[in-house]
């Protein structure tokens, strides 16, 4: 078991000014594999003061200087791709194969961006008698969670120091050892000391200190849509700049005349991606009342492809939920489902057979799903799929619209205009059009609870700038 005692601050790895401890839980075993400070206020003090003391020179910085600095950072990542695969399958329980095409492989892409987009970026631009400077906005606070561990540490951090900003990462409690080993590619890339810095610990304790720091001068967070309401209460208190990403509810909307067969194919690989841990995931599949029984056909013959177990072996496509908690919470919410008269497809609440250990839940479709139920209108974060009849086209976008959410989606129709006119009514910030491919480059963030500010490409590196107008 690794025992670690020591924070991220100032360009060195310190001893945790406080004296608790965090362990790291296998989800597949139910062990303990590691243990990590339990930083609180005084290591989160330590953290920004180093952050704030090396801003103004990180800024100053031009942007060769940077892009160096940066593509060290891009290629210490190409070399980790295994150890990173394999460190996210241990505490995240995320399958081999997914954690090295996803978990380490699109953090790699999204770095890569962000060297092409630094290259080009306009930092300055004419507009009639002034020029208006994009500056760094100083020192953020990222917050980042434990489903995606690693890809939400480099869309946070990457862009905020090519930016010119100075950064205090703190995990998820859950995964925080992908965050070490990603603070020791930055250690070894040559960053300046302060320009980066990690601190370990609670949500509560050491999340809480950094949101409310009088220091620190922009919150991203990525979490739920509770804790995030949270944060930006205690960020908007000091009248700091904030981005949320936070949960989603997200529909994938069949339209007649599309492909049933391959939408409804690839709407069960969505959802069951990550165990079903992914806020985007599509977990209502909307589908017209004439094809609705062919499309519960179609989806239970799809789910049972994926059958728990062990995520160290190449051949598994569904591992275990990140902690005991979370497998309450699926479980809870599919006999809630079932209480409340949705039809059992496959899957269910109980065990899968032959795994009594590890915190697996079995991939669950739901039928006779209406949207008035639990399970439409909350995010569950597990590989559960709920399958939902419309009558007509705008029965479908009232459906799909009909939740606090507003984060991703889908659209499948016969031919492109009809579902990119139908996408563009949906209250969302991203929808993938007959299957499209997710796009490292492209802005990624929701509308209504699903959060505030973009991720990703240009949007991304401007969330990270602040203007200065001058006039002549």
């Amino acid at each position: 078991m690794q025992q670690h005692a020591d924070q991220y601050i100032g360009g060195a790895w310190r001893p945790s000014l406080d004296g608790g401890a965090i362990e790291v839980v296998d989800p597949a075993t139910e062990t303990v594999i590691a243990t990590v400070p339990a930083g609180a206020a005084a290591d989160i003090d330590a953290a920004v003061a180093a952050a704030r003391a090396a801003a103004r020179g990180w800024a100053a910085t031009g942007r060769e200087e940077r892009l160096a600095a940066l593509t060290r950072l891009r290629d210490g990542l190409a070399a980790a791709q295994a150890e990173i695969a394999a460190t996210v399958t241990a505490e995240l329980g995320s399958p081999i194969g997914f954690a090295t095409a996803v978990q380490a492989g699109l953090p790699l892409a999204v770095a890569s961006s962000y060297l092409e987009i630094l290259a080009g970026y306009a930092f300055e631009e004419r507009v009639g008698n002034s020029v208006v400077h994009a500056e760094p906005v100083g020192v953020v606070a990222a917050i980042t969670p434990w489903n995606y561990p690693l890809h939400q540490i480099v869309a946070k951090v990457v862009p905020a120091l090519a930016a010119g900003c100075t950064v205090v990462l703190k995990p998820a409690e859950d995964t925080p050892l992908v965050a070490r080993l990603f603070a020791r590619i930055v250690d070894e890339a040559g960053f300046p000391a302060g320009v980066f810095n990690l601190v370990t610990g609670a949500g509560t304790v050491a999340g809480a200190a950094l949101a409310a720091h009088p220091d620190v001068d922009l919150v991203s967070f990525t979490g739920s849509t509770a804790v995030g309401r949270t944060v930006a209460e205690t960020a908007g208190r000091g009248i700091k700049r904030v981005a949320l990403e936070l949960g989603g509810k997200s529909a994938n909307v069949v339209l007649p005349g599309a492909d049933l067969a391959r939408a409804v194919n690839v709407n069960v690989a969505n959802v069951f991606a990550n165990s079903g841990q992914t806020c985007s995931a599509w977990t209502r599949l909307l589908v017209h009342q004439d094809q609705y029984e062919e499309a519960v056909e179609l989806a239970a013959k799809a789910a049972a492809k994926y059958t728990p177990g062990d995520p160290t072996d190449p051949a598994t496509r569904l591992g275990p939920l990140v902690n005991a908690r979370q497998l309450e919470r699926v479980r809870g919410y599919i006999r809630g489902a079932l209480d409340q008269g949705a039809r059992l497809v496959t899957g269910g609440p109980d065990r899968p057979d032959g795994l009594e250990r590890g915190h697996y839940v079995r991939p669950t479709v739901l039928a006779d799903v209406t949207a008035d139920m639990t399970v439409a209108q909350e995010e569950i974060f597990g590989p559960v799929l709920s399958i939902l009849a419309y009558r007509d086209e705008e029965h479908a976008l009232e459906l799909a619209n009909g939740t606090q959410y507003g984060l991703a989606g889908g659209v499948w129709a016969a031919d492109q205009d009809t579902a990119v006119a139908f996408a563009l009514r949906m209250d969302t910030g991203q929808v993938d059009i007959n299957g499209g491919r997710f796009n490292p480059r492209a802005p990624f963030g929701g509308h209504k609870s699903s959060g505030i500010g973009r991720e990703l490409g240009t949007h991304g590196l401007a969330e990270y700038l602040h203007t200065k107008s001058l006039q002549f």
